[in-house]
């Protein structure tokens, strides 16, 4: 009992220090606040007509910041739905089987009505033994979080929480007003700044204040720019930080660009369809986390791009699928693309095939 209340007491105090960087970001953002209310705008500034205009240019980017600062902090990431978890009798059948192909016969048979396309290296059914579930694509399990985190992007120190497919709008939204709220301060602080070293300031603490404001507003500019480049470069291939280092893998092998459906529709998928709520903290990406529109096409040049329903078709004669993207087929997003026949349907109605053509299994031993 005793150890178990030293774990007990070491998980608590691991907690509270996940809290630290927040709590460091948050102490930045009141002492810049104080030194450019109190010490630029309303003791530095003569002009009135100035004080006006950067007083409130300053608080709409300071609440647009804190916005969704506060969104990407306390926005719960979401998990796999009870679909992708395991039945009691599977997970009682795996605790007998060894691992190995009858496991994977197990995931097989849990994963066959879902929508999964992505595969291990090895070719095999994603499974996650800690949280006992079918992963859906995209989706990872964090170390720090310990459960599975749809569209997993990354863990953020700076936030305390998993960046994922609940909230990576908003911290998108996070980086981009908090670039902005540190620009506009070098900006306009800029000439006291200039002041400060040609000796035109009064000499009192608002000085000080003046020149560590600047320093600290153009030092996280540097950085947040170089971050928020990087995410915008992301958005526009419909990638994740995770992906981006390690490509998905389908059952046609590792396709960097499968989740990408052109800049304009992968805009979409992070902010949604309605353009009025793009520039505010609130929830409008599409779709539910767990599953997501595909092309299932190597979109690299330098590599063969060929349908994956070709491929299933010549390899195994029993599960025929037509030569179709997923992306035409189950994506909403692109209901202005080219319809298709299946032109062998009628004389294919007596023959089973499986409704997921990711999982149709290759003769490959």
């Amino acid at each position: 009992m005793a150890a178990g209340s030293r774990g007990g007491a070491r998980r608590r105090c691991k907690r509270l220090l996940y809290w630290v960087p927040v709590l460091f970001i948050s102490a930045i953002l009141c002492w810049s606040y104080y030194a450019y209310v109190a010490q630029l705008c309303l003791l530095s500034m003569g002009n009135i007509g100035e004080k006006v205009v950067c007083l409130i240019a300053y608080h709409l980017f300071f609440m647009l910041f804190v916005w969704s600062y506060w969104k990407t902090i306390f926005t719960l990431p979401m998990n796999p739905s009870k679909e992708f978890h395991l039945s009691y009798a599977d997970k009682e059948l795996l605790k007998r089987e060894p691992r190995g192909e009858a496991q994977q016969e197990i995931f097989r048979r849990a994963a066959k009505d879902l929508p999964i396309y992505t595969r291990t290296m090895s070719g095999a059914i994603r499974y996650c033994d800690g949280c006992q579930l079918v992963k859906p694509d995209r989706c990872h399990h964090c170390s720090v979080c310990d459960k599975c985190i749809l569209k997993m992007d990354h863990h953020c120190p700076w936030v305390n929480n998993c960046v994922g497919f609940s909230n990576y709008k908003f911290f998108l939204l996070f980086l981009a007003y908090s670039l902005l709220y540190c620009l506009f301060i070098a900006a306009t602080d800029l000439q006291y700044f200039i002041k400060f070293w040609t000796n035109g300031l009064p000499d009192t603490q608002a000085k000080f204040h003046i020149m560590f404001l600047f320093f600290a507003a153009a030092m996280f500019s540097i950085s947040l720019s170089s971050l928020f480049g990087y995410h915008c470069w992301l958005v526009s291939k419909n990638k994740s930080t995770l992906e981006a280092f390690r490509a998905p893998i389908f059952r046609h092998g590792t396709d960097k660009n499968g989740f990408s459906l052109g800049f304009s529709k992968n805009l979409r998928q992070v902010f949604g369809d309605e353009k009025k709520y793009w520039l505010l903290p609130v929830f409008t990406s599409l779709g539910d986390g767990c599953s997501f529109p595909t092309c299932l096409v190597n979109q690299d040049p330098e590599q063969v791009s060929t349908p994956v329903g070709l491929n299933s078709t010549t390899k195994n004669e029993s599960h025929l699928f037509p030569a179709k993207t997923l992306r035409d087929s189950q994506s909403h997003l692109l209901t202005d693309s080219q319809s298709w026949t299946e032109s062998s349907a009628n004389s294919e109605k007596g023959k089973v095939g499986m409704t997921n053509p990711a999982l149709t299994m290759e003769n490959e031993t």
